[in-house]
């Protein structure tokens, strides 16, 4: 039992070290490798070299499932170039596993040192997002000298020889074991490597190709399972990616005596034929399916077909739970999704003025359910960044989680403000027919259009951070401040001149003005966290008071 303990946490020690590596890959170099595979779609071959080059960095093709899934969904490329970048993959994956085969022993304790000296002394910068790096690959390279020493020992055991020659029996066991293997450690990359050992030391090499074809197929699985709850576009991805897996599963076997005919007198250790079959069989399968990824794409889109929107509610959710994976992808998708609820928020105050024109109640009444969406969109985008590892987040992605949510707790605060505006238009205009002066509607028209400006200038700050836009958002806060006063006083001027129209909607208007105002420092207010991570925000913006006199 001591023996099987110490072989499983020398897995799980495997898998926790591929963490590592996928997790700091991803926060130093995440936008790099997203804008890699986005840039090289140009045709199947570059894109299968850029989820070759991708997948060999993370270390799991899962992952990168994950992330072109996302973009197919959002999308960023259609489905044939992405099942290209996944075939691409897949070869990245058997090349890591071919390199870890050699005897690295060595590196790990110069790895594990390194990594631990630079993360505890850089956290949170990007050497020590290197070190994390470091750490596992030390730890990947110690599991593998662990795995070794106790399947030595493991396989001395009378009862565990018996249970692993009746894998040699049946090649569907072999690969049902493979795959069962690659789920539960969520690494086929680990599994392919412990059968390489296996082959060595305990079973024959046989069964050590049918566990790799397990691994490959559990790998495919993996990504299916992980964006099931995702949209439709970003699963046809992976369905593609296990039909190829599938479809070279049920090849391999076959050809299976004839690569061991050409291969076996040039390679005669058991563990580096397990791993070149790995590599070999991805290589099979890339070069058999690179030119059926538009075919492979019509059957996906049939087996998982698109359903037709029947309303202005059918719209992609960019909150995609499988982005989650990918810190720095879900901070997009969270971003993006604010973007929506900004764009809710301005049809809701678009429509003001329509409603006080036309004495719109019907209107009104649609604006002020689309408050409802925009606190929804609130919280879900709330609760999906806080599912999101902040400690896996690199400074600057950390920074723009906390922009996200800012921006949406303005966007909500907005929403609620222009709710209630509308229902005392309704209350106090319309239900009673009362009607502004002109130089009253003219002054809220003013505000409006102004309001309107501000707000896509405040989204064209979320969106780009450029600090001189943030600068003129803030100048314009003085500036309707200055506004709605010179109106508040135009307005009492009316009054004194015993104007009736001012004096029927005289609480409505200076309500009114007062909450538009009130609108724009929130729209503000998102140029507050841009300008203090510039450096250019004043700690205070208070004149320093004069001495007060001297009491004697």
């Amino acid at each position: 039992m001591r023996h099987l303990l110490d072989l499983l946490a020398a897995v799980a020690l495997l898998v926790w070290g591929t963490h590592l590596v996928r997790t700091g890959v991803l926060r130093v170099f995440g936008s790099n490798l997203r804008q890699m595979l986005a840039t090289s779609m140009g045709n199947r071959f570059s894109a299968a070299l850029s989820g070759l080059a991708v997948t060999a960095l993370v270390q799991s093709s899962t992952a990168t499932a994950l992330i072109t899934g996302s973009f197919v969904g959002r999308g960023l490329i259609a489905l044939p170039a992405a099942l290209a970048v996944m075939l691409g993959a897949d070869i990245g994956t058997s090349v890591m596993a071919v390199v870890f085969s050699f005897d690295l022993s060595w590196l790990s304790p110069l790895c594990i040192f390194t990594g631990v000296a630079l993360f505890i002394s850089r956290q949170g910068s990007v050497p020590g997002d290197v070190g994390r790096i470091l750490i596992g690959l030390g730890l990947m390279l110690l599991a593998l000298q662990l795995v070794t020493g106790s399947t030595n020992l493991l396989t001395q055991n009378p009862a565990v020889q018996l249970m692993l020659e009746s894998l040699s029996s049946d090649r569907m066991l072999e690969i049902l074991v493979g795959a069962t293997l690659a789920v539960l450690a969520y690494s086929s990359l680990a599994v392919v490597l412990l059968a390489a050992t296996l082959a060595l030391q305990v079973v024959g090499l046989d069964v050590a190709l049918g566990l790799v074809l397990g691994a490959n197929l559990g790998s495919g699985l993996m990504a299916v399972v992980t964006t099931a709850r995702s949209g439709i576009r970003t699963r046809q991805v992976p369905l593609g990616n296990l039909l190829f897996k599938l479809l070279g599963v049920a090849i391999a076997p076959w050809l299976i005596p004839l690569w061991l005919q050409g291969v076996q007198p040039l390679v005669q250790d058991p563990a580096t034929l397990t791993v070149l079959f790995h590599l070999s069989f991805n290589l099979m399968v890339g070069l058999i399916f690179i030119g059926l990824t538009h075919p492979v794409a019509r059957l996906v889109e049939r087996l998982l077909p698109l359903q037709d929107g029947n309303g202005p509610l059918d719209r992609p959710n960019h909150l995609d739970p499988s982005a989650l994976a990918t810190p720095s992808l879900a901070i997009s998708c969270a971003a993006r999704e604010a973007l929506h609820q900004a764009d809710v928020v301005e049809t809701m105050l678009r429509g003001v003025v329509t409603v006080i024109r036309n004495n719109d109640l019907k209107l009104a009444q649609d604006l002020r359910k689309l408050d409802d969406t925009v606190d929804s969109l609130y919280s879900a985008i709330k609760y999906y960044l806080t599912k999101i590892s902040r400690q896996q987040l690199s400074e600057e992605e950390s920074r723009r989680w906390t922009d996200i949510i800012s921006f949406t707790i303005n966007m909500e605060q907005i929403g609620d403000t222009v709710e209630r505006v509308l229902l005392d238009i309704e209350e106090k205009k319309i239900r009673k027919g009362r009607e502004f002066s002109e130089a009253g509607m003219a002054e809220i028209v003013e505000l409006h259009a102004r309001l309107l400006d501000n707000l896509r200038l405040g989204m064209s700050v979320f969106l780009n951070g450029n600090v001189r836009d943030a600068q003129r958002l803030l100048e314009e806060k003085v500036r309707f401040r200055d506004l709605e006063r010179e109106y508040a006083a135009a307005h009492l001027q009316r009054l004194s001149g015993m104007s009736m129209l001012s004096m029927d909607t005289s609480a409505l208007h200076l309500d009114m003005i007062s909450d538009l105002k009130r609108i724009n420092s929130h729209i503000c207010s998102i140029a507050y966290p841009i300008l203090d991570s510039a450096g250019v925000l004043a700690p205070s913006r208070l004149r320093a008071s004069p001495p007060a006199p001297e009491r004697h």
